[in-house]
């Protein structure tokens, strides 16, 4: 594992969950790799070019931004499988050149849009798939936090050489439209954004990436929607939230309160909690306890991880977020900054080419 942070921390117990022997850690300083493999229960520390020279079954990768596609190309070079987190690069060259490194090396990755690993997620998704929400008409989301909410907060993530052109749509807008095509199973064909820098200095750096994101969609399918994306929102932890519309039902999903989807129709509506009992298979299987026994975050991150080491032996997990995934994350994201920029609607799938 690269990254003994907050991330590494959440990998390394996923990782342990799945049953995986934690061989190596490196973190961006001796000190802190020791102490990493101390507090994670790895067996070695190390530096990242000495473990990157080495082949593994698989390799976390839960740096800052800046460094994924090198580190991604690295592992794949020699051979190791690889979990990348989001995004997988901080532009589309980089991230198609990933993807490409991995399947001329016969080598398989993965990016963590956990989100999907929700049972209530993916029950929303079968009965959509079953019809019961008929034809989607439109899309309501959105994602937002308050942890920047100050011109005091700062984090790596603020400053473009680390982080990337984009902040917030890159770090959790990419969540929310990766949930949205997941459970609808179309995709954002055309969009047009507008951002908001709030605070265009933090502490004593200038910032240049977004604080708020609002972005206008169209898909292939004719549906339409809207996304809200902000890192300012007093009092929102994690709030993202998923309402899709169809021509007989709507169903809302809320990240908050993840043991429930609400189920709308024109004459009733109901509030349906996660019990493996009543859920679809898809769903079922992602239930690790009991109905009654709340799942969350963690849940969702080991689940991907034990799929991600299936997919690494052989399988074919369903929903299983891969390195195309990540490229396409990497794609909407450039069409917002490129609908900021031009002040236009952009064609996302012109960009795919």
């Amino acid at each position: 594992m690269l990254g003994g942070g907050f991330m590494g921390r959440v990998h390394s117990r996923a990782a342990r969950s799945a049953g995986a022997v934690l061989d190596s850690v490196a973190s961006s300083r001796p000190e802190r790799s020791a102490q990493a493999a101390a507090n994670l229960g790895f067996e070695n520390s190390t530096a990242p070019d000495e473990l990157l020279g080495s082949t593994f079954d698989a390799i976390h990768i839960c740096t800052p931004n800046d460094v994924h596609a090198a580190q991604s190309l690295q592992a794949l070079d020699v051979g190791s499988n690889i979990i990348c987190e989001k995004p997988l690069a901080t532009d589309s060259t980089a991230a198609r050149a990933v993807l490409a490194r991995a399947d001329e090396a016969g080598l398989l990755g993965t990016v963590p849009f956990v989100y999907r690993y929700h049972p209530m997620v993916r029950e929303a998704r079968a009965r959509f798939r079953e019809g019961q929400a008929g034809t989607l008409l439109t899309v309501d989301a959105g994602y937002l936090q308050d942890w920047l909410l100050g011109s005091g907060d700062e984090n790596w993530r603020v400053d473009t050489e680390r982080g990337g052109p984009s902040r917030a749509f890159a770090d959790i807008g990419s969540h929310l439209v990766d949930l949205i095509e997941f459970i609808v199973d179309d995709r954002i064909s055309s969009l047009v954004a507008t951002t908001r820098t709030v605070h265009p200095r933090r502490g004593g750096t200038a910032v240049s990436t977004e604080d708020t994101v609002a972005v206008t969609i169209e898909f292939s399918g004719g549906a339409i929607g809207s996304l809200l994306v902000s890192q300012l929102a007093p009092g929102r932890k994690n709030g993202l939230t998923v309402e899709i519309a169809g021509t007989e039902a709507s169903m809302r999903f809320e990240q908050e309160q993840p043991e429930q989807l609400w189920f709308g129709k024109r004459a009733d509506s109901r509030l349906l909690v996660r019990d493996p009992d009543s859920l679809s298979a898809d769903a079922a299987r992602l239930c690790m306890v009991p109905a009654g026994h709340p799942q969350g975050y963690q849940d969702a991150f080991n689940g991907f991880v034990a799929d991600s080491y299936a997919y690494f032996g052989g399988e074919r997990p369903e929903g299983l977020p891969t390195l195309r995934d990540g490229v396409r994350a990497v794609l909407v994201t450039e069409a917002v900054l490129r609908s900021v920029h031009e002040r236009s609607w952009v064609d996302v799938d012109s960009l795919a080419v």
